[in-house]
Formats: structure tokens, sequence, C-alpha cells
């Protein structure tokens, strides 16, 4: 859930396409997403060695209506084509760096973002990854919890030194394997991922900040 560097850049680029319309900005030039209208998003199919399974677009799209439904309706996702979406996801190999990277974006003048997710738990360490080899729900829930991260910070979002919030950031250290368990400790099936946001207190107040109004948590414990 850091963030990335030149590759990171370069690889924007490459997926994109340099088109007019389609600008990439540099990392750390946050704002708020223009949701004066529907916000479009695109997920791509995984990348080749990317580990992406085909279950990881759901929990990508679970992560966007987690975000939307705590925004009280002041944003609304709706999907679209790839070359006009304002929200990208892309599963990327090993060798992509970083776990997970938000790159800020312009399409058509509107402020937009796309999202690098790197589907391979074992790129977490040898402790996250054997557990989520055996347990595939851990494995998801550490894959939907990146796409929520990142998806933060597409929509603005920084990073915090709390460990209960979605946008913690894992250089402060801390428990990191329990971080995800305390996520997976609430499921009992992969569909209950669609129901438990993973959002804390602190997640939504400032995305009430940024966005306005947004409701008390309501998912159950």
């Amino acid at each position: 859930m850091a963030h990335g560097h030149v590759h990171a850049a370069l690889t924007c680029l490459v997926l994109l396409g340099a088109s007019p319309a389609v600008q990439p900005q540099q990392p750390g030039a946050l704002g708020t997403l223009d949701a004066e209208g529907p916000v479009s998003y695109f997920i791509a199919p995984g990348e080749p060695g990317s580990r992406y399974r085909d279950g990881d677009r759901e929990l990508a799209s679970w992560a966007l209506q987690a975000w939307e439904r705590s925004a009280n309706g002041a944003l609304r996702f709706e999907p679209g084509p790839e070359s006009t979406a304002l929200l990208r996801v892309y599963w990327v190999p090993p060798n992509f760096g970083q776990y997970g990277e938000m790159r800020p974006l312009t399409v058509d003048g509107r402020r937009g973002a796309a999202v690098f997710i790197r589907p391979d738990t074992d790129a977490l360490g040898e402790e996250i990854g054997r557990r989520a080899n055996d347990d595939p729900l851990f494995r998801d829930a550490i894959v939907y919890l990146t796409c929520l991260h990142e998806l933060g910070h597409a929509l603005g979002l920084e990073h915090t030194a709390d460990i209960v919030d979605v946008m913690y950031f894992f250089g402060f250290g801390g428990d990191i394997p329990g971080y995800f368990a305390r996520y997976r400790d609430q499921l009992s099936s992969r569909s209950d991922i669609a129901r438990v946001s993973g959002l804390s207190d602190g997640d939504l107040r400032r995305l009430r900040e940024l966005y306005g109004s947004a409701p008390v948590p309501g998912d159950s414990p």
C-alpha cells in the first residue's frame, strides 16, 4: 500500500496511452474527484504474471460500493469504457514493485485516478503469504482491503497513523498480519465482504470532510 516511483509512471503511460485527454499527474497531488455527476470506472483484467484471480474484479467492485455507500449520496459510481473512465483499476505483476499504488489523472478536464493492485500476497512476507495460501478468504480480505485503501487515495484521502483505519500507512509498523486478520475474522463467507466495509470511524470522518455528510458505520461487527 506504499506509493511508487518512476517505474509506476511509465507503467501508467503504457497502460493508459498517451492521449491528450488523459494526463498522468505527480503522485501526492491528492484532491477530491470531480463528483458533480456519475463517476465512471473501469476494472481491467489481470496482467500476465500478476497472480490475479477471476473473483478479484468483484473485490474491486465491492470496494467501490463500500466507498459509495459511505458517501451518503455524494458519490455515484458507474461502469464505463477505459478511455473515458475517471477511476481505473489495474492488476499488476510482482515486478511492478509496490503492493498497491494510486496515480492521479486528468480525464477531459476532470480529476480522476488510476489504481494499481498487485494481488500477490506472498509479497507481504512469509507469515502473511503462508496464511493467505492456506485460507483463500484471508487472501481475498487482503486484496479487498488493498483495493479499498488505494481507492481511498483516489478519492483524496491521505495516509493515517491509526492502525484501525483502512488508510493506515504500513510504514508506521505495528502488527500487519493482525491488521488483515482483524478484518478476516469478521467474515464467515466470501459474500460477507460485500457487507462488511472495513472502513473505520476515522475513514468515514475524513470522507465526510471531503464530500459532505457520511453515515455512522452500520456494518455488523
